[in-house]
């Protein structure tokens, strides 16, 4: 169901026409944060090269990492649906939390307590200001849907934007199954 209000626990798809954006381009972004200030979120869909025991070597833990977006790269987020188990996070929805106690963090997965459908790792986020956000859905860059996953935790990477597209059908679909660079059609 698409909607035009931004607002913590709803997915950012980007429209098949930012093709050319290299960091957005076919992205599904989990927003995390909206106030008066600004909004945050993190993209689901791009893992990077590097698994958790590459960044943090006191972490045993085999765990992708993604990029969340292009705002403070050189820092570690994540997304989890354990704040039971990790004090100080942030509810994002009735399901998801952001971010807590990440010494609590570090033992649990040492421990192995915790696998990969319980969390989710980023390196940087996705921010705007209100403005910012506005004046892009304004220009269509993006849509707005209720987020409809039981666990965005455990959804391939690849899939999840030719699956929103079709479920957006008429021209959208024609776009899921464009290819990536549509020059090497």
């Amino acid at each position: 169901m698409l909607d035009k209000t931004p607002t913590k626990g709803k997915l950012l798809i980007a429209e098949p026409s930012i093709l050319n954006d290299k960091e957005f381009n076919r992205s599904v972004i989990f927003l995390t944060e909206h106030s008066k200030e600004g909004c945050i979120g993190f993209i689901l869909n791009r893992p990077i090269e590097f698994l958790l025991k590459d960044l943090i070597p006191e972490i045993d833990c085999d765990f992708i990492v993604y990029s969340g977006g292009p705002v403070e790269q050189e820092n570690l987020y994540f997304i989890h649906k354990v704040p039971e188990l990790i004090p100080d996070s942030i509810q994002i929805d009735t399901n998801f939390y952001w971010g807590g106690d990440f010494n609590i963090l570090t033992k649990l997965l040492n421990e192995n307590a915790l696998d990969f459908s319980d969390i989710r790792f980023f390196l940087g986020y996705s921010g705007w200001s209100i403005n910012q956000l506005n004046e892009e859905l304004n220009e269509s860059t993006w849509k707005i849907t209720k987020n409809k996953y039981p666990n965005l935790l455990t959804i391939k990477s690849d899939d999840i934007w030719k699956n929103q597209l079709m479920a957006f059908g008429g021209e959208y679909q024609i776009w899921a199954n464009a290819p990536k660079n549509p020059a090497l059609n």
